[in-house]
Parts: C-alpha cells; sequence; structure tokens
C-alpha cells in the first residue's frame, strides 16, 4: 500500500490544516494553527491529508496520531487508513489529543473497540468570559482585591493591543523575563521560551492577537491569542513581571475586556501538572474542562 507522506508544518501552510480544523471545530487549544506550527518545532509533529481528513503524526517515541479533523465520513475512512497503516509498520494503532467529543464519534463508528485514558494534566482550562471579565462574585474577591492594589500601587499604567508600535518592546520584556526565571536551565520552559518569542515574531503572519500593560512607560506584561472556534477565544501565552504585583491578574483581566468579548469562552490551556500553575489556573474556577486522552485498541 502506498506510504503516507508527513511534513513539518509551515506558514504557507495556515490555510489548508485551517480549513480542515473549521470542518470539525473543537475548543481544545491544538486545533488552531498558530498552536500546531509553533509547537512542531519542539514536538517533532507532521502532517499529512490522509482520505481528505487532516492527520498529524508524532514519531519521536511511537507513531502515534492526533485525532483526524474533517468531515465525519473523511475522519472515518482517514481512521481505517491509519490503523492498517499501522499494522503495516508493525505498531500499535494509537491516538493522542482525544477529546471527549472526538472519542464519542470514535464509539459510533467502532462501538465498544477502543479504550481511552485521559490525562489530567493535559485538560485545558475553559472560563465564561464575562466572569474573566468582570471578576464577579463571592469566589472571585480575591482578584479583585489584587487588581485594586495594582491600580493603587502603580497609578500610571495603561492598556494596550499588541502592534508594530510596541511588539519589539514586548520581545525585549519577554527576554528579560527568560533571563529572570531560569529558562536556560529547564528544556520545558526553553521550549515555551522559544514559542513565547516566535508568537511576537510571527503575530501578524499566525493571525494572532495581544495585549500588553504598562507601568510607568515600561511594558510589564503581555498576553497573545486567537479564536480556536466561534464561541471561543485561546490565550496561548501570558507573561507578567512577578515582582510588578497583580500584574498577572491584570492582564488576564485587561486583555479579555479589550480583546475577547464577542466569545463566550476563554480557553487558558492546560496546566501540564505544575502544582503553582494549577492551583492558579482553578482559582479562576472554570466553566469546564476539555479533557484530553489516549486511545488505544482493546486487546
Amino acid at each position: 500500500m502506498e506510504d503516507i507522506v508527513f511534513k513539518r508544518p509551515e506558514l504557507e501552510d495556515k490555510e489548508i490544516i485551517s480549513t480542515y480544523f473549521a470542518k470539525a471545530p473543537s475548543r481544545s487549544c491544538e486545533r488552531t494553527f498558530a498552536n500546531v506550527y509553533l509547537w512542531s518545532r519542539h514536538y517533532h509533529v507532521k502532517y499529512a491529508i490522509v482520505e481528505n481528513a487532516l492527520v498529524f503524526m508524532d514519531d519521536e517515541f511511537e507513531l502515534a496520531y492526533a485525532y483526524p479533523a474533517g468531515e465525519p465520513a473523511a475522519v472515518k475512512n482517514a481512521l481505517d487508513r491509519l490503523m492498517e497503516y499501522s499494522r503495516e509498520k508493525g505498531n500499535p494503532f494509537k491516538l493522542y489529543n482525544v477529546t471527549e467529543e472526538n472519542f464519542a464519534q470514535l464509539e459510533e463508528f467502532y462501538p465498544g473497540r477502543f479504550t481511552v485514558e485521559y490525562d489530567r494534566d493535559e485538560a485545558d482550562y475553559v472560563y465564561e468570559r464575562e466572569k474573566l471579565a468582570t471578576l464577579s462574585g463571592k469566589k472571585l474577591h480575591g482578584k479583585r482585591n489584587h487588581i485594586n492594589k495594582f491600580k493603587a500601587l502603580y497609578e500610571n499604567w495603561s492598556y494596550e493591543s499588541l502592534s508594530d508600535d510596541n511588539v519589539e518592546e514586548c520581545f525585549q520584556m519577554a527576554l528579560a523575563w527568560r533571563s529572570q526565571n531560569g529558562c536556560e536551565e529547564d528544556t520545558q520552559k526553553n521550549a515555551e521560551m522559544c514559542v513565547t518569542l516566535n508568537s511576537l515574531r510571527l503575530y501578524k503572519e499566525l493571525g494572532m492577537v495581544g495585549g500588553c500593560i504598562r507601568v510607568n512607560g515600561e511594558i510589564v506584561a503581555f498576553c497573545i491569542g486567537e479564536a480556536v472556534c466561534e464561541d471561543t477565544f485561546v490565550v496561548h501565552v501570558e507573561k507578567a513581571f512577578a515582582d510588578v504585583e497583580g500584574a498577572y491578574p491584570m492582564i488576564n483581566q485587561q486583555f479579555v475586556q479589550h480583546e475577547c468579548m464577542e466569545y463566550e469562552y476563554v480557553n487558558r490551556e492546560e496546566d501540564t501538572g505544575a502544582e503553582g500553575l494549577r492551583k492558579a489556573k482553578l482559582s479562576y474556577r472554570p466553566a469546564f474542562l476539555v479533557e484530553k486522552g489516549t486511545v488505544t485498541e482493546k486487546v
């Protein structure tokens, strides 16, 4: 049988990849071209169009595929082809980044044939946009206090949307953040920083929007993201100086107020199992999590 040729996503592939994602809307942060492009430099992810569905493959450790994106009939045909392809290669069939909706569709196609194991560390946190913008209610009073303290401490603050006029300053702030946070000694942090810097460098080409906060004229925080589907915006990058008290809650709220008001939900991605990050993400009271897992065939 003919080999499937997978290739690394490049900027010129934006339209084709985005078109297939649009055929199967999802709130998962992986389902955007920018995310795929930026992280493929680190995770060796490649893509192919298989039976008129979009398939990503990670071959660094073992042959595994992301759940295909496309019309249902095309997805079914692609899955059949991938199962056959795995058998030819002598590998067990395996899917990763499978959401609950994906697995429900898989069950429809092949009742009882597969099992899924969700990984809590990979689950995306999704919030009601209204809650992030207003921070209303008893449970978020602590966040309101942080913001009030920020405004009291730093009277001379302002918010700006990301533009060609301030992107270089955001880039320099990111470099300063990197040296303050020991990114050189930590592989994952370093990879995340590469993604951050490339997000800034290519924000227009990747179709992303951003925002930043200045205190006394200096940028102390910035944020970058994009729409993942009609009702959900995903925040890919958020950085703030730790010594500027309240800078994180402030950029979080201001970014939502200025850039996300047309969406019902805001996806702030996963916590990767980091204890501090999990605590911070839970403290904003997510509306729900987008669970993602690995699918294997039942023996």
